[in-house]
C-alpha cells in the first residue's frame, strides 16, 4: 500500500447467497482526505463500511485499512479506526462522561480521561457533562457520537450516512463539525451519503456507487466535467419527434423518456434561442435548465436519479424511536 493511502481496496466482492452486494469494487483513500461513497439506498455503501471496519468479511478481494488487512489483522484495524453509525448508539439514560467511559472500556482505551476531557472541551459539551444525553439536542448528540469515535485517537473515521434524518440546520452544523475534525485531528474520513449536496460540500473526492459497482471516482469538479455540457429538461404534453433537436449543431445528445425530453448542449443560451424553430411550444408544459451537478453526473453515469424522496426505513424507525422517548 502507498504511504499516502489510509485505505486501499482491490476487487472487493460481497455476496449474500445469490445476491451480489458488491461487485468487484476498487478505490483508495489518501491520508487526511475526506472521501465519500455516493449512491442510493441499497447501492452497497453500508456493506463497504462493514467490510472496512471488520464487521463482515468480503467474499473475495482485499482491503487494507491503516496499513492492516481487514481479514487477517482485524483487531489491529479496529484499534486504529472510529465509527459513527447512521443510527444513534448513545445511552440516553447516561450522561456524556458515562457514555465516553463505556466507549473507552469497549475499546480497551487506558488513560482515557484526559482525552475525553479535551474532546468535550473541543465540542463545547463540557458544561453539559452531567446532563443525561437523552436531554441533549440532536446536534449535541451527534457531537458526542463523534467524540466517542475519536476517543481512541483513530487514524480513520468511518461515517455511515451521518446526517440522515437531520433537519437542514443541524445537517449544516454537522458538516462544519466534520470539516473541523478532519483538520484539527488530522484523521482521514470516509463517509457514505445519498445527499448530492453533502458529497459536493464535504468530500475531497467521491466514488459514485450504484448496484454494487463503482461508476466513477474523482473530485466533485472532475465528476461534473464528465457531463460535458449543460442540460435542458423539457416536459411535453405528448411525446415528440426529437429528430429536429438532434440535427442542431449545438446539441450533444438527446433522450426522451415518456413525456420528458433531456437535451445536452454545449451552450444552453444558443439552444434556448433556437428551440422554438424545431419544437411546438404549445406542447411544452415546463422547461428547466440544469447546470452540471453531481445529480446530473449520477444520471449521466447510471441512467437514473438518486430518489431522495423514496422511503428511508432507517429514518422512519429513527422517528418512531424518538417519538417513544
Amino acid at each position: 500500500m502507498s504511504e499516502v493511502d489510509a485505505i486501499e481496496t482491490k476487487d472487493l466482492v460481497k455476496k449474500y447467497g445469490e445476491f451480489i452486494a458488491l461487485n468487484s469494487i476498487s478505490f483508495n483513500v489518501k491520508q487526511g482526505e475526506r472521501f465519500g461513497l455516493l449512491g442510493p439506498n441499497g447501492a452497497g455503501k453500508t456493506t463497504t463500511i462493514k467490510i472496512l471496519t471488520g464487521l463482515v468479511p468480503p467474499t473475495s478481494g482485499t482491503a487494507i485499512v491503516a496499513g492492516y488487512d481487514v481479514v487477517k489483522e482485524t483487531k489491529k484495524v479496529k484499534e486504529r479506526i472510529g465509527w459513527v453509525a447512521s443510527e444513534v448508539i448513545l445511552d440516553d439514560d447516561l450522561n456524556a462522561w458515562e457514555n465516553l467511559e463505556i466507549q473507552a472500556k469497549l475499546q480497551g482505551v487506558s488513560d482515557w480521561e484526559k482525552r475525553a476531557k479535551d474532546l468535550l472541551d473541543y465540542f463545547g459539551l463540557s458544561q453539559f457533562i452531567k446532563r443525561q444525553v437523552g436531554k441533549y439536542s440532536t446536534g449535541m448528540r451527534k457531537k458526542l457520537e463523534i467524540a466517542s469515535a475519536l476517543l481512541n485517537s483513530p487514524e480513520i473515521i468511518f461515517m455511515d450516512e451521518p446526517t440522515i434524518g437531520l433537519d437542514v440546520n443541524t445537517r449544516s452544523l454537522l458538516w462544519n463539525t466534520i470539516r473541523g475534525v478532519n483538520k484539527e485531528f488530522g484523521v482521514s474520513v470516509l463517509l457514505t451519503t445519498h445527499y448530492m449536496e453533502e458529497a459536493d460540500s464535504l468530500c475531497d473526492r467521491i466514488a459514485i456507487i450504484n448496484q454494487g459497482k463503482i461508476a466513477a471516482i474523482g473530485t466533485p469538479d472532475e465528476l461534473k466535467s464528465k457531463v460535458g455540457g449543460e442540460i435542458v429538461e423539457i416536459e411535453v404534453t405528448n411525446p415528440i419527434d426529437t429528430g429536429g433537436i438532434r440535427s442542431m449543431e449545438n446539441v450533444i445528445d438527446v433522450s426522451q423518456n415518456q413525456n420528458i425530453v433531456r437535451i445536452k448542449a454545449k451552450k444552453v443560451e444558443r439552444l434556448l434561442a433556437e428551440l422554438p424553430r424545431v419544437i411546438d411550444f404549445n406542447n411544452v408544459k415546463s422547461l428547466r435548465v440544469e447546470k452540471p451537478s453531481l445529480d446530473t453526473v449520477f444520471l449521466e453515469l447510471t441512467g437514473r436519479k438518486i430518489q431522495e424522496e423514496e422511503t428511508d426505513f432507517r429514518k422512519f424507525y429513527m422517528t418512531i424511536r424518538r417519538a417513544r422517548q
